[in-house]
């Protein structure tokens, strides 16, 4: 079991909704939480409602040079981390010859290579100290994609080949180490403003508080894999299909038009 009280939480895209939502359960649960966001409004506020119970940093997660920066800086601050969660994640839900060369670069810097510099920031001091936890915020994409998100589901796959490689490293060294990937499908934050489910009983939207508790409960019980709703599972076994075959049936459930009416985030 990985306890939350007393534990150094970092949490990346801590200002708005899941970051932000974690970020109230582990103070909640008496851990103390490192905020990461570009969202400096968003990060004032964090500190201000919970005095005492965060440090609050801003970084921008697609320049790798700031976000080894910040790394260094928390570590000269706070001498480490017990538990990070990568949450921060970006989609700009544009076909692959509607996204420009820099949304696509801006993507996979925030959505999968800022992983790396994170871990290989903070991952020395949890050996050192002999525990840690390393969460892994990927998606169902990673399943089952949809049109539209090529540079999203790409970098979203590579999140989840991220952490089954350093769960089974971490094994093989015996490092005392534990990981988390997260998949959930569309959540209802406004990130993905105006997607829409064939059958919301088998593949609902799902509510930002839900998914938070649900994480928090995935850490605290040391589960590998937190995969929602449960009914995406069964997309592990159908990939045995032909793709022909595959295709149909995510037709059938909506997957292949869930992006169709998408607006996102307005700002």
């Amino acid at each position: 079991m990985s306890k939350i009280a007393g534990q150094c939480v970092l949490i990346t895209g801590a200002g708005n909704g899941i970051g932000r939502l974690l970020s109230e359960r582990v103070i909640e649960r008496g851990g103390y939480v490192i905020a990461w966001d570009i969202d400096q409004t968003a990060l004032d506020k964090l500190a201000a409602d919970y005095p005492g119970q965060v440090s609050a940093y801003r970084v921008d997660l697609s320049q790798k040079t700031a976000t080894q920066t910040a790394g260094q800086q928390v570590l000269l601050d706070h001498g480490g981390v017990d538990i990070l969660v990568n949450n921060a994640g970006i989609v700009q839900g544009k076909s692959i010859l509607d996204c420009d060369d820099e949304e696509i670069e801006r993507s996979f810097a925030i959505n999968i290579l800022a992983h790396f510099w994170t871990v290989r920031t903070f991952l020395p001091g949890m050996i050192e100290r002999g525990h840690g936890h390393i969460v892994t915020v990927s998606s169902a994409a990673a399943i089952s994609p949809a049109p539209r998100l090529a540079d999203y589901a790409a970098s979203k796959w590579a999140a989840f080949g991220f952490d089954e490689s350093l769960r089974l490293e971490f094994k093989r060294y015996n490092l005392p180490i534990q990981t988390t990937v997260v998949c959930p499908f569309y959540i209802n934050t406004g990130m993905f403003e105006g997607v829409k489910t064939r059958f919301s009983f088998i593949l609902p939207i799902l509510e930002a508080d839900h998914v938070a508790d649900k994480m928090i409960k995935a850490i605290e019980k040391n589960r590998a894999r937190l995969i929602m709703p449960p009914t995406m599972y069964g997309m592990y076994p159908l990939r045995l299909l032909p793709p022909v075959l595959f295709d149909k049936v995510t037709g059938f459930f909506g997957v292949s038009k869930s992006m169709d009416d998408f607006t996102g985030r307005v700002s």
